[in-house]
């Protein structure tokens, strides 16, 4: 792979832990997992324009990765889902219920969303 990609990927990954952190700090004193289930369902929605984009424009394998697997990837987390999951469930089923259904419907119809809406508009069908 060409150091560009890395570099970008790695640029990439940099600023979306750093956008998590901050998301998180805005959580901090909340007992149920807002920051995790808001990251993984945003970063949902961009990987998904990301990946319609990538499909129907130009764009430079650079930018793809370091968008997609940089800043998706540093932003959205699947140990702190599985992680916050055990923690909830000490509260309460319904809550447990709530943030698994949330991040998980949450996600797949937000990366089905961003994705859509991007692919249409870069002049395809589906």
């Amino acid at each position: 792979m060409q150091i560009h990609v890395l570099a970008a990927v790695f640029a990439g990954g940099a600023l979306g832990t750093l956008l998590r952190v901050g998301l998180n700090t805005l959580f901090i004193e909340a007992s149920f997992p807002y920051a995790t289930m808001t990251a993984n369902v945003t970063g949902s929605f961009l990987l998904g324009a990301v990946t319609a984009l990538a499909l129907t424009k130009n764009i430079p394998l650079w930018l793809k990765a370091g968008a997609g697997a940089g800043f998706c990837g540093g932003f959205t987390t699947m140990a702190t889902l599985a992680l916050d999951t055990v923690v909830t469930s000490g509260l309460h089923g319904g809550a447990v219920l709530l943030y698994l259904g949330g991040s998980a419907v949450g996600g797949i119809a937000a990366a089905a969303a961003g994705f859509f809406l991007c692919y249409r508009r870069g002049g395809k069908s589906v």
